[in-house]
């Protein structure tokens, strides 16, 4: 007799396919390879009150120019898709302390000067070649080759009367251009950039600078007593004081923050 069709026998369970087809939703992300479903777990939310309330480290992606009035990082956000001419009206120093951390985030510097050996320690500290810091005769600038992925930044060290430049700003190629003092040409190159620096300078230029930028009496009347290493960085309405402070190897490299070199 079959155990199965005995009267007093527990009914057998219905049988399941060896290999029964996954739910649609399983057999999608299966196919998509992503793998098996993992725990679930509940969302994580937060009311607007507790998201004002999160602090996070972030800062914006550039060059630490130094710090400002509040003692926050200050950055200057040299590496972008359009083209970015920055125009600082101060010392050699704190254009090869901007040129030098801009290597520090990836960029690539190519150097236009007259005066070739004072930029040939940081070139030998730095590195020449394509990944690291280039220094050309004045109109001699190859092509950069500017990308996303290897951004330049070319400073323009050519004296008080800069000529037009071969290489000129582009996506992801920002012109940098030092005036140690402000000049003739200076008012054409500060209304034609996007963010200008300005140092410690005479009250007259004070005057004129404060005439082309815009500036208030209180703030281009404050320029003649600015201190070594502090800059007045102008990007249109927006001003902020930056203080730039050398770490130990950049004193070691380029000595303390000074206006005239």
């Amino acid at each position: 007799m079959n155990p199965a069709t005995h009267p007093g026998a527990p009914p057998r369970p219905a049988p399941v396919p060896a290999s029964a087809p996954p739910a649609p939703g399983l057999r999608q992300r299966l196919r998509t390879g992503f793998g098996l479903l993992g725990p679930r777990h509940p969302r994580h939310t937060l009311t607007f009150d507790q998201v004002d309330a999160l602090a996070l480290p972030l800062g914006d992606d550039g060059v630490v120019a130094g710090v400002n009035a509040a003692g926050q990082p200050a950055v200057l956000g040299f590496n972008r898709p359009t083209p970015y001419d920055i125009v600082l009206i101060g010392s050699l120093w704190t254009a090869q302390v901007l040129a030098l951390r801009a290597t520090a985030t990836g960029a690539r510097v190519a150097v236009e000067t007259g005066r070739p050996q004072h930029w040939a320690q940081l070139v030998q500290a730095v590195g020449g070649g394509q990944a690291g810091m280039t220094v050309h005769d004045v109109g001699r600038v190859p092509p950069q080759g500017a990308s996303a992925g290897a951004p330049v930044l070319v400073v323009r060290d050519c004296g008080m009367r800069p000529p037009r430049g071969r290489v000129t700003s582009a996506p992801w190629q920002a012109v940098l251009t030092l005036l140690p003092y402000l000049s003739p040409v200076a008012p054409r190159l500060m209304r034609q950039a996007l963010l200008v620096g300005v140092q410690r300078v005479s009250p007259d230029e004070a005057r004129e600078i404060g005439r082309v930028t815009g500036l208030p009496p209180a703030e281009y009347e404050a320029l003649p007593n600015l201190p070594d290493g502090l800059t007045l960085w102008c990007a249109g309405q927006d001003r902020q004081y930056v203080l730039t402070q050398p770490t130990d190897a950049e004193v070691g490299l380029l000595g303390a923050p000074r206006r005239v070199d």
